[in-house]
């Protein structure tokens, strides 16, 4: 690549968690950065940043014109990271029409090179514990929930452009991050959040992979300079039943670790009757139908093909708890809620 001193990169969804991970270290690299945001979205994680602030909409492809105009490398992190919304399809409109509008504006400016965001969310994962890698690839009638269905339509059409439009696009799969800047915070965020709190006495027997947030960010780097067109890398970190990463919490927070294992199926009732309750409060539960449905495979992942291709290294996982925790403490999460 030539001297990134001048080079201009768009991150989309910087003022989110991955996103402002992933601008910072642009900044870090060198880079005059641009970032797109919404009206409406909070603007905290951009405090720090040295940047040009677009205010536009992804989902608008003559708004991603302007916003990639002189842009030579793109980071289309934005995405609707909910598990629950009151009008669901508004999750799927952000998550596919972001992604095929944002791409043909790429398209139409030229972009030289794009790292596309997608999830491990669009993988195969099983109840057995045995880690999914990026050769076993969900259909959309496969996902459950409308997240992972949007995801996986998503992350499909950013594939059929590779194929047929000579998108030059890179894709990463990032498994469940954690650290700080988590501002809304994700589902992942409120669990520790929660946790900390003592407010998790229980656990279902599930396990995910987590990874810092950094760590991912820095994978996006690699994936632009390493990467090969159309294929994606999974950047994950370590695989762990929730009731490890919750007496991980207990044990840095000074409480005790939960040891109460739930069955799943009493807690159908409670996750239905929170999303009622959400419906009018607007605020997305604890609890919901399609993350217990989730919760009965282990979220396991490999990123052996990231390290093998890209140099990927993740750091141990408790670095990120702690640096979360950190964070939410320093920002009020933990005061006396």
């Amino acid at each position: 690549m030539s001297d990134q001193h001048r080079d201009l990169v768009l991150v989309t969804g910087a003022s989110g968690f991955v996103g402002s991970a992933v601008a910072r270290i642009a900044q870090q690299k060198g880079f005059a950065v641009r970032v797109l945001v919404r009206a409406s979205s909070p603007r905290k994680n951009l405090e720090a940043l040295d940047a040009d602030i677009v205010v536009g909409d992804m989902r608008d492809v003559a708004s991603m014109r302007a916003a990639l105009r002189g842009v030579r490398y793109l980071f289309h992190v934005a995405a609707d990271y909910r598990l629950w919304a009151p009008d669901p399809a508004d999750i799927e409109r952000a998550n596919l029409e972001g992604a095929e509008a944002t791409m043909r504006a790429a398209l139409h400016e030229g972009v030289e090179r794009i790292v596309y965001t997608s999830s491990v969310a669009t993988l195969k994962v099983t109840s057995s514990g045995q880690s999914a890698d990026e050769t076993s690839p969900l259909t959309a009638d496969q996902a459950i929930g409308v997240y992972k269905r949007s995801k996986v339509l998503a992350e499909r059409a950013v594939e059929r452009m590779i194929a047929n439009d000579k998108l030059p696009a890179v894709i990463v799969n990032p498994s469940t991050p954690i650290g700080p800047r988590d501002v809304k915070p994700t589902p992942t965020g409120r669990i520790i959040v929660e946790a900390a709190l003592g407010k998790i006495p229980a656990f279902v027997d599930t396990g995910l992979n987590l990874v810092h947030v950094d760590d991912v960010a820095a994978g996006h780097f690699l994936a632009l300079e390493r990467g090969k067109v159309g294929e994606r890398y999974i950047l994950g970190g370590e695989n762990l039943p929730l009731q490890q990463m919750l007496a991980d919490i207990a044990s840095l927070t000074g409480r005790k670790a939960p040891t109460l294992a739930l069955p799943r199926w009493p807690l159908y009732p409670l996750a239905v009757g929170a999303e009622a309750v959400a419906r009018f409060t607007k605020r997305e539960p604890f609890v919901t139908v399609d993350g217990l449905r989730m919760s009965k495979n282990k979220m396991y992942f490999s990123s052996a093909k990231a390290e093998r291709e890209l140099g990927y290294r993740a750091r141990p996982y408790r670095e990120g708890l702690k640096d979360a925790l950190d964070w939410f403490r320093e920002a009020g999460y933990l005061s006396g809620k």
